[in-house]
């Protein structure tokens, strides 16, 4: 029989799959379950359904440390956002759940790699991308793809059916179906009665990580934020592994109300997709990081990693992990940050953040240079010299067109 590892997050889709792939497909399936984090998923009962649906082996794999650590963390070294606010929480996960179950399908010599994801999104593209890149023989097979798995499910309705006669429990229901995905980093809510855009995404989702910013608190919360060479490291002056660091302000954050967006994305397969998110944590980091590097990035070197920013955004969002570019821009930004060290406090309130305090050993703000006052550092003599210079191209070309006219 043919061997197959299947990235198995125990929902409805992969649920279904495991089943469909053992008594359709006649494949030994491994299901691989890849533990980042989501909130509210009992890792036995997972583990128990698995077993019950007929899987050959079934493998837990805690990827929490290494998801915050080795992916999230570098995104935020980037400030990657796609199209804006999205953080991309799913994005960064998948070439790392792809990782960990080619780890697998190394050890129990599988000749299949099979996923859930649709042909309508991106993550078919980040999961075989990262499978072509990181084992190039193995066979990639989703059968979202192929006309007889959408023969024998059209629609969620049939896959929560064939659950129901098999007796096995899944979150999703008729009356309910939009679908989620969670780890450590966000949720993600999308499909459903959220694909209608009359529909108010915030007031419909049953939100799990993150309270109203009307229910948060009326008195504001205030946290700090250590970072070394670019990398969260402390929490309120306590020192934190990443995995420590991002639980700690999904807690905080969430109880204020931080991190709910609503947005209409491009999916790297051209169509638009809407999607309701919540990361409290990440949005705490990415606002705090940023505090900090406004005072320890030169102009140029700032300006230059914004440019590339929405490039590595890209990159992420669409599954080029695993290539020879991004390896490079991951170089680049390893060097670039490695004097963004120091502390940032935020207050947080109803939703919102405002930076109170900021400091770093490496700060180049200088008060003395900076202040609008008499006297200083700074000698606005200098000044007469530096302007004339820079208007020198503007006053050739004055001479000989008429602007404005």
């Amino acid at each position: 029989m043919t061997s197959c590892v299947l990235a198995y997050s125990g929902g409805l889709d992969t649920s279904v799959m495991l089943g469909w792939l053992i008594e359709h497909k006649k494949f030994d399936v491994h299901a691989v379950y890849v533990d980042l984090g989501q909130p509210g998923e009992d890792r036995e009962v997972m583990r128990s359904k698995a077993h019950k649906i007929g899987a050959k082996s079934v493998h837990m794999i805690d990827a929490r440390e290494e998801l915050c650590r080795d992916f999230a963390f570098p995104c935020l070294q980037w400030q990657a956002k796609y199209e804006g606010p999205y953080l991309m929480g799913t994005s960064i996960a998948r070439p790392l759940i792809t990782k960990k179950i080619l780890e697998v399908a190394d050890q129990v010599g599988a000749e299949v790699y099979a996923h859930g994801a649709t042909g309508k999104g991106n993550d078919q593209c980040r999961f075989q991308l990262a499978a072509e890149a990181l084992r190039p023989n193995l066979r990639v097979y989703a059968p979202w793809r192929t006309q007889e798995w959408r023969t024998a499910f059209p629609g969620r309705a049939e896959m929560i059916s064939y659950c129901q006669q098999r007796d096995i429990p899944v979150k999703a229901t008729v009356k309910k179906p939009y679908s989620s995905d969670e780890n450590v980093l966000h949720i993600s809510y999308e499909a459903g009665d959220l694909e209608s855009l009359e529909v108010c995404g915030v007031d419909l989702v049953e939100f799990t990580m993150t309270c109203s910013p009307q229910a948060a608190p009326d008195k504001p919360e205030e946290v700090s934020v250590g970072f070394e060479a670019g990398i969260p490291v402390s929490v309120n002056g306590q020192a934190c592994s990443a995995l420590e660091v991002v639980e700690k302000l999904n807690r905080i954050g969430g109880r204020n109300g931080v991190g709910r967006i609503d947005v209409v994305e491009n999916r790297f397969v051209g169509m638009k997709s809407r999607g309701v998110y919540e990361a409290p944590g990440m949005t705490i980091l990415y606002e705090a990081a940023s505090q900090l590097e406004q005072l320890t990035l030169d102009r140029d070197l700032v300006h230059l990693r914004n440019s590339l920013s929405p490039i590595v955004a890209e990159m992420v969002y669409y599954g080029y992990w695993f290539s020879a570019k991004f390896d490079a821009l991951q170089a680049f930004i390893h060097k670039s940050h490695q004097v963004v060290t120091g502390e940032v406090t935020l207050r947080l309130y109803k939703g919102n953040m405002i930076v109170t305090r900021r400091s770093s050993p490496n700060s180049l703000y200088d008060e003395g240079i900076a202040t609008m006052e008499a006297g200083g550092t700074y000698n606005q003599d200098d000044a007469e010299g530096f302007i004339r210079i820079q208007c020198l191209p503007y006053r050739v070309q004055g001479l000989n067109r008429k602007f404005g006219v």
